[in-house]
């Protein structure tokens, strides 16, 4: 990935050719030299190894989140920094205020004052270069790379408190008057550098102990996979092994009390498992044989054997980690707004810096020209838009982290910002608002075939087919112990049905637009049609050499809280629109059950698409709900695609959310969350610029005039840590929401 600094040159994204990266190439024995790391606030910075953002110069985090992965070297490297400079930092407060502290003063006095500035002086340098070495490389690096940021004016203010300071020391009589105090001394400020990289490095170690703590989520989620499963060998006892060696269609015995390890389906056995940590469903479901089952799930009850189908990164717990680690990285449209505001800010600042100087050292009082200066250092560092940097990337982590918790995977951040304005929900009937596995209800039948005799054509020529209503037909066949038989000739008309031979007999299966291909018209039949599809069931004509020899009702159950996500849904004003292959007289009987208003009957699957479109259009913005390969375009058509988790992988690859449980409760809390998330981004951003907007004055010395009080760069320097620390505290608060 490549992107091009302010001066136009390309540059390889996160090149090692920046400075800020010296010093941030350590070895972690964790984490592979070659493993990728990225910028939380710029995504589109990715390199080898670990290093600084050459835009904003935040610490680079690893692309992939693993187990194990604690603050790492750069925290701990912070950490030490930080400490040293306390250390270092308290004899010189001491030195320089000491005299007015009871107790102190008569010890400090004893000092000589050339004595104490050189203290102070052989103190604070080993503070600024070498703690606060970091700080200086980030703000070379800005200033080399033409991108201005909080390191900027951090560098700025603490390097010209120490170099004035240490010309003061070095040639004080080369000091203009203007600086002097009216008994001719000059103040330094070493304590004044010294306490700011101190405050900064807290700053930072808070900042990236955040932003560890905002992937908690999904390290805990990780850390559901058990260490080792149990392989079931002939003739032997289990045998022990790690999860990584675990292969497809191993077979796995899991008993009372132990952890599924991998994903798959039972063959062998029942129990009872809390899939909670994956579904966000606290009530535990019931396996039976053939159930599928997820690895790092608890299984409460009974032993079963179970096939592996998905082990190492194919597994749903992995995937749902790497899934929302790039969701987290991603960026919310209203990060460009941000941007855009800071791009302008820094220099904004440094301009606010050198007026206040002027003003002071044109009008000020005297020593003019030093309160000029410390008003022109207080300015630079008060002002670091440090809290306005962390105010929405600290809110979209957290947001994301809690969303896997209960079971909605979010794309990325736009999805997650655009979800909150959502008012119009365009929902795939079969497998979204139903079970998705439907049954035969009743079978009706001419006098010339029995009920068995229907049954086993319908069966033979669905034998081969994926779609739901198929797979109830063969069941209902299976279930009767009818011996079914592979058809010839199968076509397949989209929408319509499909026909083929069996038994040298021209057998066709599908719904009233079926008779069409076939130039039939149903006559009598039309009444039991309309019966059973008011009854809720799906119909379908079985027709034997061009004659109609009966029909095949289906029934799918609607989910359980289906009935209460809707009523919820649109008690929020949201339009609510059903869409279904299904006739018209069935989609009535179900939207009636669930009280929806509009619908769209016998909808092609291009239609869904249309729509969506024509929905848009009308000035909605829309979400559309499915979950199998015919909804996919539509998903993707539509603002916000929601694809349940039950369904096919096409149709969780073209949503923008995924609800792991496939409830539509899923789609309430992910609008809950979007909500909140938002909410609370507002809320930092506010933080932020309402900080910047009455400190600035403050730090210019706007009070002076009126109470005769200057905020001293430290002062600046602690409350510029303290807006950062109140904005990830407030992020952290979307860890509590409730969903």
């Amino acid at each position: 990935m490549t992107s091009k600094d302010k001066s136009g040159k390309s540059s390889e994204a996160g090149s090692c050719s920046h400075s800020s990266h010296s010093g941030h190439h350590q070895k972690n024995p964790q984490k592979p030299a070659d493993e990728l790391y990225t910028c939380p606030m710029h995504p589109e910075i990715v390199q080898k190894g670990p290093g600084t953002c050459p835009i904003c110069g935040m610490s680079l985090e690893p692309k992939t989140i693993v187990l194990g992965q604690g603050p790492g070297e750069e925290y701990a490297d912070i950490a030490n920094r930080f400490w040293v400079s306390v250390y270092l930092t308290i004899p010189i407060l001491i030195l320089n205020m000491g005299m007015n502290i009871p107790g102190l003063n008569f010890v400090i006095n004893l000092i000589p004052l050339d004595i104490s500035l050189w203290l102070q002086f052989f103190l604070a340098t080993p503070v600024v270069f070498g703690c606060g070495l970091p700080i200086l490389q980030r703000a070379k690096s800005s200033i080399v790379n033409l991108n201005l940021n909080m390191f900027t004016l951090i560098a700025l203010g603490t390097l010209v408190a120490y170099g004035y300071s240490l010309v003061a020391i070095l040639l004080p009589d080369h000091i203009p008057p203007a600086f002097r105090n009216s008994d001719g001394t000059v103040n330094v400020y070493f304590e004044v550098a010294a306490a700011i990289t101190a405050l900064v490095l807290m700053g930072q170690m808070l900042e990236l102990r955040g932003r560890l703590n905002t992937t908690s989520a999904l390290r805990a989620l990780l850390e559901l996979a058990p260490k080792v499963a149990y392989r079931i060998k002939a003739g032997e006892s289990d045998e022990e092994l790690s999860l990584d060696e675990v292969q497809v269609n191993d077979l796995l015995r899991v008993r009372p009390g132990e952890k599924v390890p991998v994903d798959g389906k039972i063959i062998e056995g029942h129990s009872v498992i809390d899939e909670s940590m994956i579904t966000g469903e606290y009530l535990p479901a019931e396996k039976l044989v053939g159930s599928i089952v997820i690895g790092g799930t608890m299984n409460l009850s009974g032993s079963f054997i179970m096939q592996a189908e998905r082990v190492g990164h194919e597994t749903m717990l992995a995937q749902i980690v790497q899934q929302v680690s790039e969701a987290q990285r991603s960026r919310a449209p209203i990060q460009h707004l941000v941007d855009k505001v800071s791009s302008y800010f820094v220099p904004a600042v440094i301009l606010v810096a050198i007026l206040t100087f002027i003003i002071w050292a044109s009008v000020g009082p005297a020593p003019a020209m030093t309160y000029g200066l410390i008003t022109a250092i207080t300015v630079l560092i008060i002002a670091c838009p440090c809290a306005l940097g962390l105010a929405t990337p600290m809110s979209i982590m957290v947001g994301m982290g809690r969303a896997a918790q209960v079971g909605i995977l979010i794309k990325n951040a736009e999805s997650l910002e655009r979800f909150e304005k959502v008012n119009a929900l365009v929902i795939d009937k079969t497998g979204t608002l139903t079970m998705g596995k439907p049954v035969v209800h009743k079978i009706l039948h001419n006098k010339n075939f029995t009920e068995t005799g229907i049954l086993y054509l319908a069966a033979s020529l669905e034998l081969n087919s994926e779609h739901p209503l198929a797979g109830a037909i063969v069941s209902a066949a299976r279930e009767r112990d009818i011996h079914l038989q592979n058809p010839s000739k199968f076509v397949a008309f989209a929408g319509k049905g499909i026909t083929g031979v069996i038994d040298e007999k021209h057998v066709a299966l599908g719904n009233i637009n079926i008779l069409d291909e076939l130039k039939l018209e149903p006559g009598v039949w039309i009444e039991k049609v309309e019966e059973l599809s008011r009854d809720g069931g799906t119909v379908m004509f079985v027709v034997v050499d061009n004659q109609i020899a009966g029909l095949i009702s289906v029934s799918d159950k609607l989910k359980a809280n289906t009935q209460s996500a809707l009523r919820e849904l649109q008690a929020q004003g949201m339009l609510l629109v059903m869409v279904t292959g299904d006739n018209r007289l069935t989609a009535i009987s179900v939207a009636r059950k669930l009280h929806i208003d509009s619908i769209e009957a016998e909808v092609l699957p291009q239609r869904k698409t249309e729509i969506v479109k024509r929905l848009r259009e009308k000035g909605y913005i829309v979400a559309m709900a499915g979950d199998g390969i015919n909804d996919a375009a539509a998903l993707a058509e539509a603002d916000i695609g929601i694809a349940m988790g039950t369904g096919t992988d096409i149709a969780m690859q073209s949503a923008s959310i995924t609800l792991v449980k496939g409830d539509l409760m899923g789609i309430v809390r992910a609008r809950k969350l979007s909500k909140c998330v938002m909410r609370n981004i507002r809320q930092n951003l506010f933080l932020a610029f309402v900080y910047n907007l009455l400190c600035i004055p403050i730090a210019a010395g706007l009070l002076f005039p009126f109470t005769g009080i200057l905020l001293s760069p430290i002062l600046g320097a602690a409350a510029m840590s303290l807006s950062s620390a109140s904005v990830i505290a407030n992020a952290y608060r979307l860890r509590k929401v409730e969903l």
